[in-house]
């Protein structure tokens, strides 16, 4: 399942007693902004599933890829991360992951990159795409950005999954134990980085 940011219009039939006068079909400005109450509404669903995982965990084999744009206002991340993914990242909340806090803004979490332990605040508004490959749910936001129109006139980088490799003895979790995505094991130390295309349910 496949959920975009968007709306359908809405056309309205008139009846006239002279069918000789033609209604005027033209589309008004759009001054409820549809478009933006569905990308919160979206957003909300996104929110809520966080929060509750926060709460009480993972349950059965669901795991989220979330795709941001590290530029984006309010990304905080390492300048290392920054300098290694300056458009945009991938991460994985699966087995390895700790002190996932949520609010009505966004929500941070810890992650760890070739051992070295991140924390990463993320904005749902910077967040471009969330994917939970157990059950094939998708959800694709548009991001505005100071450089839209850079970014229009040059191809879009693929976007990457970071897979975290290790985190701490005190927060590991009983789902390590489960087995872990085929496609993200390339037998390199630290992070892997994949296509999150390799994740999706054909």
């Amino acid at each position: 399942m496949r959920l975009y940011a968007v709306y359908a219009a809405l056309k309205l039939d008139y009846s006239y007693a002279d069918d000789s006068t033609e209604p005027d079909h033209h589309m008004a400005d759009d001054h409820i902004r549809y478009d933006i109450l569905a990308q919160e509404a979206l957003r909300g669903v996104m929110r809520k599933v966080l929060a509750e995982v926060a709460r009480t965990g993972l349950p059965g084999n669901h795991h989220f890829f979330i795709t941001f744009l590290t530029g984006a206002p309010g990304v905080r991340i390492s300048s290392r991360l920054r300098e290694r993914y300056p458009e945009q990242m991938t991460i994985v909340i699966q087995f390895q992951y700790w002190d996932l806090k949520v609010t009505d803004a966004g929500f941070e979490v810890g992650l760890s990159f070739s051992d070295v332990p991140e924390k990463l605040e993320i904005p749902f508004s910077a967040v471009r795409g969330f994917y939970d490959p157990s059950v094939n749910f998708e959800l694709e936001f548009d991001v505005k950005t100071e450089n839209a129109e850079d970014e229009a006139a040059a191809p879009a980088p693929e976007p990457v999954a970071v897979v975290p490799e290790k985190k701490p003895e005190t927060k590991k979790k009983a789902a390590e134990a489960e087995k872990k995505p085929a496609a993200a094991e390339t037998g390199g130390k630290g992070a892997d980085v994949v296509s999150l295309d390799a994740f999706r349910k054909k």
